[in-house]
């Protein structure tokens, strides 16, 4: 099986491979596919509360930037649903309420039969739309505590939403104070470009990278005025969602990195991708 690293877009289907969400199972662990090897979500059928694959658990960063006390406070919304881990975690496990956007019926159906994923209540909302439609519309603004972001189709070359007016329009959504997480490959020669693009939207103080996964995942954070807290701070926070979530929170604090401090090495990176022959 190849490696597990891409997430579910939620804009409309193009390619002619485009396929119906399949499943596959391995050593105890669910796999969503779209018509190909690659893993688009995963489950471990015996915790479906678990966030499986590790850039997902690092795409709850988030929670750093939070305080502790109001953790399950306001609005969590995912842009791909992928195999519904993020969906099942805030919605179970935070007690919060959530609200998924997917444009695939298929993959829908596919997280409600095979992983778990329950019919909409008072705290869920599953939305077969566009996401680029839903973060455009003015109903939105404002209204989000917690932005998670993974937007790839089955070819995963690139993120299918990743220009300038989309992550404005990410940032748009978020209330004061809420945080924005997006999954990009940092081993990609899009990294860098796509970043930038997160800067320009959220002011490069303001967005913090996380070290890349094996597979080359790295998870951006991003704030609508929301400081990277202290040390201590965020030790505690760190303490507390590890107690409290079981996501391995300490490991994160040593890998966050200013957004500066991402962008030189990944332009670097890209030059030197674009030069191999």
């Amino acid at each position: 099986m190849k490696p597990a690293r891409f997430g579910r877009a939620a804009v409309p289907p193009t390619g002619e491979h485009d396929s119906a969400a399949t499943i596959s199972e391995l050593d105890g662990v669910r796999y969503l596919h779209l018509g190909t090897p690659w893993v688009q979500g995963a489950m471990r059928i015996s915790k479906p509360l678990a966030i499986e694959l590790e850039y997902v658990q690092r795409m709850m960063a988030w929670l750093l930037w939070r305080p502790s006390e109001r953790i399950a406070e306001g609005l969590a919304v995912q842009l791909g649903i992928g195999a519904g881990a993020i969906t099942r975690f805030c919605h179970r496990k935070l007690g919060m309420r959530t609200l998924a956007v997917e444009i695939d019926a298929s993959v829908i159906a596919a997280c409600r039969m095979w992983f778990r994923l329950p019919a909409d209540d008072e705290l869920l909302t599953v939305v077969e739309g566009d996401a680029a439609h839903w973060v455009a519309d003015p109903a939105h603004r404002a209204t989000v505590q917690a932005l998670c972001v993974d937007l790839y189709d089955e070819g995963a070359a690139a993120p299918v939403l990743d220009d300038a007016a989309f992550y404005a329009a990410c940032r748009a959504t978020l209330a004061e104070g809420g945080a924005m997480t997006v999954n990009l490959f940092g081993r990609d020669a899009s990294f860098a470009a796509s970043l930038q693009r997160i800067v320009a939207a959220f002011g490069a103080a303001n967005v913090w990278s996380l070290r890349p996964t094996r597979e080359g995942n790295t998870v951006i954070v991003a704030t609508r005025g929301a400081a990277l807290p202290d040390r201590a701070t965020l030790a505690a926070r760190a303490a507390h969602i590890e107690a409290r979530l079981g996501l391995p929170a300490r490991k994160w604090l040593r890998m966050i990195r200013a957004a500066d401090a991402s962008i030189l090495p990944a332009r670097r990176a890209a030059r030197a991708s674009e030069s191999s022959p």
